[in-house]
């Protein structure tokens, strides 16, 4: 048998040993190109002047159909509500310059009362932007009226891992205070880590104040009559703290009764009451 000997060039072995595995036997770590997460910076972000979409309620009748539907029914609404949600003008009726949303005793279901709840949904829907209205609060144990956002789309899941804006809460137990509150999976009263702040509004039912969110991609910031009260921040942990980058409506409501409207008891005769609404004016936030 014949015997062949092979030089192998020092070069080759050294552009050979230059392969990966090749020489040692076993494969490096591949680290991934994941860059790190930016931290959010406040752009100072500011708003148009003139409102992008608006309802200044100078017209008489229903409420303007090409701005506003309603929600209707009697279940509770997640809060042991006692009102029945109607579509009637006798609960949501625009006159004088002002919308009228009225919570009235009456049986409708089994439901006692029967009120209002209009939406924005598929009529104005909006990513960002400042949210103004100017309202004048009803008084009495057991009003629960709302100023809020929901979300249009529900895309991270439903409440609360979608969010809720509440521009303005008010019960009548605890006369004049008035909240501004944000919930999310993270953040929600159903497990008491809600965020939020309140402050007394002097004359809250007898006079009209305004209530306002300026909403950007680093903050909520809730305002009452121009002055700041309130601020949650986005901190780049996911959506759920932060699931305010999708789309949201206008809920303008008078609750009835309910786990914190009705948690001191109810006055009946405070009944009807009414919640009235100035105007409702979004700004678009422009964009950097």
């Amino acid at each position: 048998m014949k015997t062949f000997h092979t030089t192998i060039n020092p070069l080759f072995y050294l552009l050979l040993c230059m392969i990966p595995t090749a020489c040692s036997g076993q494969s490096d770590q591949v680290s991934p190109n994941i860059p790190a997460p930016k931290a959010l910076v406040d752009q100072g972000w500011e708003f148009e002047e003139t409102p992008v979409w608006a309802d200044e309620f100078d017209y008489s009748g229903k409420p303007d159909p090409e701005k506003w539907g309603y929600d209707t029914g009697g279940h509770g609404w997640g809060n042991n509500e006692l009102q029945y949600y109607t579509e009637s003008q006798e609960n949501a009726e625009v006159q004088h310059g002002v919308l009228a949303i009225t919570a009235k005793k009456q049986q409708i279901e089994g439901n006692t009362y029967s009120s209002a709840r209009l939406v924005s949904k598929n009529k104005g829907d909006f990513l960002y932007g400042r949210i103004e209205v100017k309202a004048r609060l009803p008084k009495g144990k057991g009003t629960w009226p709302a100023i809020w956002m929901l979300p249009t789309d529900w895309e991270y899941g439903g409440w609360p891992e979608s969010g809720e804006i509440d521009i303005m809460e008010h019960v009548g137990y605890d006369q004049d205070v008035v909240h501004i509150t944000v919930h999310t999976q993270s953040y929600n009263h159903k497990q008491g880590t809600q965020v939020g702040k309140n402050r007394k509004v002097e004359h809250a039912s007898e006079a009209f104040h305004l209530y306002r969110v300026d909403w950007t991609p680093f903050a909520i910031r809730g305002y009452i009559d121009d002055e700041l009260l309130f601020t949650f921040t986005n901190k780049g942990q996911g959506s759920a703290a932060w699931p305010f980058d999708k789309r949201f409506h206008l809920l303008l409501n008078l609750a009835v009764g309910g786990d914190w409207g009705g948690a001191q008891g109810m006055d009946e005769t405070a009944f009807p009451a009414t919640f009235l609404v100035d105007y409702v004016r979004v700004y678009k936030m422009i964009e950097k």
